[in-house]
């Protein structure tokens, strides 16, 4: 295992906390009207899916506005469905999808899911031990928009048999400020574990958050007391004051132990966030797993938070804070936050994808799993398209009842070697593929093409296949087509071409 990077430690706050609401889009999954609840609306998720799905109604007394309702997806293995939301390019996102599954498909025991942001895979959905314990489950994480649209879709895989759903989804606006040691250009955070520690109410969100994320008890008190004189004005991360009301101390110079994050973690690198503040004299150190985290923290009435932009970690957690040689009083700590973080792997911007948008919005009648990244994860590319990382290197859609045009940006998929679309019902022109440089094989044959052939495919040196038999096409097959040698050229029946002017 590498060394950790060292831990920074930032005193004062930079931004002043705002009580304003927090500024997003909220998505109340399977309801068919727009709702307010606790001040904020919520909107239905129709305009937001795709890939179908059915939204269905709990019957259960009890829920919670937003767990009354879901969205179910078929279980079809490789198939994922996407939530498409308008964001602000450049802006950085907290992203909240909540599932409380209710027994609405059948099966008593939940279905295990993926969970996928812009192509880049999240998270295995898993909600079973929470749905035993009659609770909710949430996944949350810190995200950089890097086009207009973000999207969020779920997995269907092998791992139950039972339908994937969703029951909300939440795109929070954050400020600049936040997380910002992240490069979230290459990488996402992925929420592990966010406590207050000494706290034991319910879980800290909005208002006193002004974000909303949620900051839950720890459950365990070490001599838990009174932290109200503190006068922590927000620190660079904004969390709210109320975390610092309660601490985990002990009054005796002696170290407290903790196994935090709670859970195991995978092997990767997390970000980690230890927040401190205390009226009185406390010096002392941090170790994670015994390896030195911090060293004589010198904790202040003002605030003040230690973290780690990667610090490696996998398996069980113990955090130790030591007390320093000659302080009297033991150790204290606020709250923690621990994210993994997730190098991002979605090819969003790429011209290969804003092109397969295109072709995608041309198509009366696009196959049903064209929905989020066409290329990422591996495990669910869209039907017929075959990639080389993010570029798209071959189109086979035959035989997929397509109707529609072929769009001009097509051409713009310049890896293209194949494209394969016989036996549909595509119509219109045939565009302009001369920008292809490496294209092999153009199969278009039983289609309702019309119009003349383009005399710039003869320019591709590359190209020994073109069939364009029963079709609507019409003109003269051009001299750089007939006379191209190696090329395999198929043009009829079922087309009414003229005959060459003579020579």
């Amino acid at each position: 295992m590498p060394l950790p990077l060292l831990p920074l430690l930032l005193l004062l706050s930079l931004l002043p906390i705002s009580l304003s609401q927090p500024k997003g889009t909220l998505i109340n999954c399977g309801a068919v009207v727009e709702s307010k609840i606790d001040g904020r609306e919520w909107l239905p998720d129709s305009g937001f899916v795709s890939g179908g799905g059915t939204p269905k109604t709990l019957n259960i007394s009890g829920l919670v506005p937003i767990l009354t309702t879901l969205r179910s997806f078929p279980n079809i293995a490789g198939r994922k469905y996407c939530y498409n939301v308008q964001v602000y390019r450049n802006a950085k996102y907290m992203v909240r999808t909540t599932y409380y599954y209710g027994g609405i498909n059948g099966p008593s025991s939940p279905p295990v899911f993926d969970q996928i942001i812009d192509g880049t895979f999240w998270a295995v959905v898993n909600t079973t031990e929470d749905y035993v314990n009659g609770m909710s489950s949430y996944y949350e994480g810190v995200f950089l928009a890097q086009g207009k649209t973000m999207s969020v879709c779920v997995g269907a895989n092998t791992y139950t048999d039972s339908d994937p759903f969703i029951s909300a989804l939440e795109f929070v606006i954050l400020q600049d400020s936040l997380y910002n040691s992240t490069d979230f250009k290459s990488n996402g955070l992925s929420l592990v574990a966010r406590h207050g520690f000494g706290y034991n109410g319910p879980i800290i969100r909005y208002p006193d958050d002004q974000f909303d994320r949620f900051w839950e008890p720890f459950g365990e008190t070490i001599n838990d007391s009174s932290n109200a004189n503190v006068s922590v004005s927000g620190l660079w991360n904004l969390p709210p004051l109320k975390v610092f009301e309660s601490e985990l101390t002990t009054n005796q110079s002696q170290p407290i132990e903790l196994n935090w994050p709670p859970k195991p973690v995978q092997d990767a690198n997390y970000y980690i966030a230890l927040y401190f503040a205390d009226s009185r004299d406390r010096v002392f150190s941090i170790f994670i797993n015994s390896v030195p985290y911090y060293k004589d923290l010198n904790v202040t009435e003002a605030g003040l938070v230690v973290y780690a932009t990667k610090w490696p970690l996998g398996g069980t957690t113990n955090i130790t804070l030591t007390p320093s040689s000659g302080s009297v009083l033991g150790p204290s700590i606020n709250a923690g936050e621990a994210f993994q973080v997730l190098p991002l792997g979605g090819s969003t911007l790429t011209r290969d994808v804003i092109a397969l948008e295109r072709v995608k919005e041309s198509l009366e009648n696009p196959p049903p799993n064209w929905n989020g990244d066409p290329c990422l994860p591996r495990q669910y590319t869209w039907t017929g398209i075959t990639c080389s990382g993010i570029r798209v290197v071959s189109l086979n859609l035959t035989n997929m009842g397509l109707s529609g045009s072929l769009s001009p940006n097509i051409a713009n998929m310049t890896a293209l070697s194949d494209i394969w679309l016989g036996n549909n019902n595509l119509s219109g022109p045939i565009p302009d593929l001369s920008s292809l440089k490496i294209l092999e094989t153009l199969h278009l044959e039983d289609n309702q093409f019309s119009g003349a052939i383009p005399s710039s495919l003869g320019n591709i040196d590359s190209l020994r296949e073109l069939f364009l038999q029963n079709n609507n096409l019409t003109g003269q097959v051009p001299n750089s087509l007939t006379g191209k040698s190696g090329l395999n050229l198929r043009i009829s029946p079922g087309n009414s071409f003229s005959a060459p002017p003579p020579s």
